[in-house]
């Protein structure tokens, strides 16, 4: 017998670009609905947020929603900044809610940070213009070896995984340092929980994303792309403007080269983007990966979820933060 919702884990799906992953979403979530259990998808994709970027984010399509309610999509204009930060405050704020409800959360979304932001212990210390002023004088005074002797001096974990010739990282985790009171590594991703929860992964070999990528890309056109970008470009602000296409399809519209030319280059570099994706969860040893063209995916991933419901995971889980080789990045 399944149990009830307020014992079972948040879903959360992951891989690359082109993978499949709304679709398994919605999937999952219809075969809930025949279980007897209503299940929601929560957008964790940074600028599906943004309303008007459609083609290019490539956002589930008004019937696919009509089926399957989607939380997190359109609710910021593409002027405004979406930062991870307030992404996990809405995330958790809204897995919480559904589960009161007795509603399924499902997480979908390539933004590695942004699906671990919902779920895990991860912590985004804020930042003081001054203090951030102030180091960056004293590093155009100093050198930035002197404020890297500082930072071992005061967090030698967090100095050890750190690059000296990076003197911005080192700003950054000398004003976090100041304005926590503690080192910069207590503010590091930590590979736990503190939302029960499943993960499941979508791979597949490299030729067949590729091959993927290039159809998507292709009916990117084909939908409009192009009308898309010349109709948002003046409301792009600098983080919405960051998604993948819109500024090669700008360039293009400017006449820096042909619209063969941008749509080869979006292709190129939603390749390597798919790339950096599966390294970054490639990383995280609880997620369970299932092959994305397996006719037999979504009750492959229902076991997955069954299993994890049930505690069979747990115990593995809880010890994933003590063998995972972490990485210093920008704690934002």
């Amino acid at each position: 017998m399944a149990l009830g919702v307020e014992h079972s884990k948040v879903i959360s799906i992951v891989g690359p670009t082109a993978s499949g992953k709304t679709g398994l979403g919605i999937a999952v979530a219809k075969e809930f609905a025949r279980r007897g259990v209503e299940a929601h998808i929560i957008n964790a994709d940074a600028y599906q947020m943004y309303r008007g970027m459609d083609i290019g984010t490539a956002k589930a399509t008004p019937a696919e929603r009509e089926e399957v309610p989607h939380h997190l999509i359109d609710i910021i204009e593409p002027e405004e900044t979406m930062s991870v930060a307030r992404f996990q405050e809405m995330a958790r704020a809204r897995i919480h809610d559904l589960l009161a409800q007795g509603i399924r959360p499902i997480l979908v979304g390539g933004s590695g940070l942004y699906a671990r932001a919902a779920i895990d212990d991860i912590s985004f210390p804020g930042t003081d213009p001054e203090v951030r002023s102030r180091l960056e004088e004293r590093e155009r005074q100093e050198g930035a070896g002197a404020l890297f002797d500082e930072l071992r001096e005061k967090d030698p974990v967090a100095a050890a995984r750190m690059d000296p010739r990076n003197p911005r990282r080192t700003i950054r985790a000398l004003e976090v340092i100041e304005l926590t009171g503690q080192p910069y590594s207590a503010s590091l991703p930590r590979y736990r929980y503190v939302i029960p929860s499943v993960q499941i992964g979508l791979d597949l070999p490299r030729e067949e994303l590729d091959q993927l990528i290039d159809k998507r890309t292709a009916a990117m056109r084909e939908q409009g792309f192009v009308d898309e970008v010349r109709r948002i470009r003046s409301r792009l602000g600098a983080t919405a403007a960051r998604a993948l296409g819109y500024q090669q399809i700008i360039d293009m519209l400017d006449g820096l080269h042909d619209e063969d030319e941008a749509f080869a280059e979006i292709a190129q570099k939603t390749k390597r983007l798919a790339r950096k994706q599966m390294g970054w969860f490639g990383r995280d040893p609880r997620i369970h990966w299932l092959q994305a063209l397996n006719p037999d995916l979504v009750s492959k991933a229902m076991g997955v979820i069954d299993a994890a419901d049930a505690g069979e995971y747990d115990a593995i889980d809880a010890k994933a933060d003590e063998y995972v080789q972490h990485h210093l990045g920008d704690i934002h």
